[in-house]
């Protein structure tokens, strides 16, 4: 169930937490997936969700890999780093948050990478089953557009202007639906055993 190994005179206890199949999940996966929601988010979730979400993620790699799924390219992977690197305030900001969450520049494009190829797997599958009707992207606009630019004391950009980014946003959400659902199913079929609470002790 555990295993030790020493870094700098400190003993590092690694424990399995889950198993999925044949396959296991460690201590050390969930602390990584912590460390990169609060680089990210600048908060974590519980460990337990954070296992929840390295389980869904062993789902989406397995399908992945059953189906010879293609990794990013090294291109992608590059562009996905960017994106994370722009969705902070500063290049300072990105450094700090760095810093104080302990991952390397290695540590963040490995997990980038990963993500990237879940996501567009995930797209890839869900994507052509999702139709958004011309009224859902005009109720959306009314809905959450116009709401959002007056309260923000702003004009509403125009509907046509908008159009393609609700478009997406809606397709995106069909995703998203589609996959939890899935997931669920998925979940039903598979042996799955989780011991963080007793790993935790």
């Amino acid at each position: 169930m555990a295993a030790a190994t020493t870094v700098r005179g400190q003993e590092l206890i690694d424990r399995m937490v889950a198993r999925v199949e044949n396959d296991i999940i460690l201590q050390s996966e969930v602390r990584a997936l912590g460390h990169y929601q609060q680089f990210v988010d600048g908060k974590t979730e519980s460990d337990d969700k954070i296992l929840d979400r390295l389980i869904d993620q062993w789902i989406v790699r397995n399908e992945a890999e059953t189906a010879r799924f293609a990794r990013p390219s090294e291109a992608e992977v590059t562009h996905g780093v960017e994106q994370v690197k722009g969705s902070f305030a500063s290049p300072e900001e990105f450094e700090t948050r760095k810093k104080q969450s302990g991952l390397s520049d290695g540590d963040i494009r490995n997990m980038a990478a990963s993500q990237l190829y879940l996501s567009n797997y995930l797209d890839s599958r869900f994507r052509p089953a999702v139709q958004i009707a011309p009224k859902e992207v005009e109720d959306f606009y009314q809905s959450a557009v116009v709401p959002r630019a007056k309260a923000r004391n702003q004009a509403p950009p125009a509907l046509d202007a908008s159009r393609e980014y609700i478009q997406e946003a809606l397709v995106q959400r069909g995703i998203n639906e589609q996959a939890d659902r899935w997931l669920k199913e998925s979940r039903a079929r598979l042996r799955v055993e989780k011991f963080l609470s007793e790993s935790a002790k």
